[in-house]
């Protein structure tokens, strides 16, 4: 058994650039994992400096010197976050309200009438007690979650500081992080062993793949939501906001996001116009966004920038988003592609041949 380990570890491990590797991913994932609540405002922030790092490099290109570059980019990243926190973030709060208040118990009442009808239809497959439990469950749960919502203000948020202080925090470390990256860089260099080659052949791989991916992804939710907005403003359709930002944010859950949302989509559409040709067309417009979206977007914003089977893509995000929530889910692509350039990369001595008898 000690000659297995020991021939297991000589394949793997006989390399110290593979052990600096190991270091250096182990010593990320902890750092993550344990400290990523008090981390938090600094892990967004460079987050959102790494997304906004290629806009700068392509104004530097365009001959504009690096302190203005950044400044311009940091005034775009300001403008775009009040935005989002004085215009989008209370319409899509009231919307939700409005929605909960007005259409939940429409629907809960549809929904009750329907699965009281079943046993009636299907006598041999479901019976009054189990449409009663169901009834049961279901009421209390919508009903906690309407009370939840209804009732939520910003006096009963126990940690409102907190909020204010990492609004705060994070477009402070953002502009740090974009003004002294070069010097930042250095620094977290300074500590990794002067012997790298492969710890830079990943993240020289990686580098490039990651950033393709997750500004594309940005785009794509930008364009995505915009286009739903503007189709759904178009339509007369109720709760146009809400609807386009859910639709915007599926993308970040390939093969299962678009599916997820329909049901809300389908479901407003339905108590604002019934079966009609008006809900015909909205299902017919959302189809054709989401068509456009995985047929001509994806491929121009990524090419073949991530090369991972469906199957993997799934099993990562499950994964990640298991183990960081929201941030997991937006970067399970990326880490399961780094975890194929970690894998493919790493140095290994192959086992030695048998001898022939």
């Amino acid at each position: 058994m000690l000659d297995v380990f020991k021939g297991w570890f000589n394949t793997w491990f006989s390399d110290d650039e593979a052990v600096y590797l190991l270091v250096v991913l182990l010593a990320g994932f902890a750092v993550v994992v344990l400290f990523g609540g008090m981390l938090a405002p600094v892990l967004t922030a460079l987050v959102l400096a790494y997304l906004m790092q290629g806009l700068v490099t392509q104004l530097n290109r365009l001959g504009l010197p690096p302190g203005l570059s950044v400044n311009l980019v940091f005034l775009l990243f300001l403008a775009a976050l009040t935005m989002v926190l004085v215009v989008v973030l209370p319409m899509v709060w009231r919307q939700t309200v409005l929605l909960v208040r007005d259409q939940l118990p429409y629907i809960v009442h549809n929904a009750e009438t329907w699965l009281r009808a079943l046993p009636q239809r299907y006598p041999e497959m479901v019976s009054m007690e189990q449409v009663n439990t169901l009834v049961n469950i279901t009421q209390r749960e919508m009903a906690q979650f309407g009370q939840s919502v209804l009732t939520l203000s910003l006096s009963s948020i126990p940690n409102l500081l907190d909020i204010l202080v990492f609004l705060v925090l994070v477009p402070v470390l953002v502009f740090f992080f974009l003004k002294d990256r070069r010097l930042l860089v250095g620094w977290v260099l300074g500590f990794l062993p002067q012997r790298r080659r492969i710890l830079s052949h990943v993240w020289d791989e990686m580098d490039q793949q990651i950033a393709n991916y997750v500004r594309g992804k940005a785009v794509e939710i930008l364009l995505v939501g915009a286009t739903t907005f503007l189709a759904f403003l178009f339509l007369g359709l109720n709760y146009t906001v809400l609807l386009a930002v859910l639709v915007g944010f599926s993308v970040l859950i390939p093969y299962i996001g678009a599916t997820i949302v329909t049901l809300p989509v389908a479901a407003v559409a339905y108590l604002q116009f019934g079966w009609s040709g008006d809900f015909a067309l909205v299902m017919v417009v959302y189809g054709v966004i989401q068509f456009i979206d995985g047929n001509i977007l994806v491929p121009l914003l990524f090419s073949e920038a991530v090369n991972l089977h469906p199957v993997a893509i799934i099993t990562a995000i499950l994964f990640f988003g298991g183990v960081w929530g929201l941030w997991g889910v937006f970067f399970a692509i990326p880490l399961a592609t780094l975890l194929k350039a970690v894998i493919n990369a790493w140095p290994r001595r192959p086992l030695p041949a048998e001898p022939v008898g």
